[in-house]
């Protein structure tokens, strides 16, 4: 059985062009051509494919993903690289977490003290206008929460 890059794609709910993109950069072996050209995957790329996708999901980056996969083709090896990776990225997972619960908290309190009137006396405007006026003494929250 073997599938087109639109029914992987499909199946593992991301773009064609982010299946192409792990080709060129390496992270999965050259699909299959069939002779029109067309790039065809076995079962076996797939599941590749799902670890990939599964990871990503997950958060690690693709060097992480890299040593994943390159663990994962060794069973015999010793587990510990895996497991530091996986703690690591529970770390930045919950660093951003609690960046996320700042900025949350940050923007309530903004948005409680508005008042609703006119744009002059708009308590949201001021505070945008003047970061002095946040209420956490980090005057930084959430600055990279969108971007992690």
């Amino acid at each position: 059985m073997s599938f087109s890059i639109g029914e992987v794609a499909k199946r593992l709910g991301c773009n064609v062009q982010t299946l192409r993109y792990y080709e060129q950069i390496g992270l999965v072996a050259p699909a299959h051509r069939t002779e029109g050209g067309q790039r065809r995957y076995g079962q076996k790329d797939l599941e590749h494919l799902k670890f990939i996708r599964h990871s990503r999901e997950l958060g690690f980056s693709l060097d992480s993903i890299r040593t994943l996969l390159r663990l994962s083709r060794h069973s015999d090896e010793p587990c510990q690289q895996a497991d530091a990776l996986a703690r690591e990225q529970l770390h930045q997972v919950r660093s951003r977490i609690a960046r996320l619960q700042a900025l949350e908290a940050e923007l309530a309190d903004m948005v409680e003290q508005c008042e609703c009137n006119v744009v002059a006396n708009c308590r949201v405007i001021e505070v945008l206008g003047n970061h002095d006026l946040c209420q956490h003494g980090d005057h930084h929250v959430g600055a990279h929460a969108v971007r992690d």
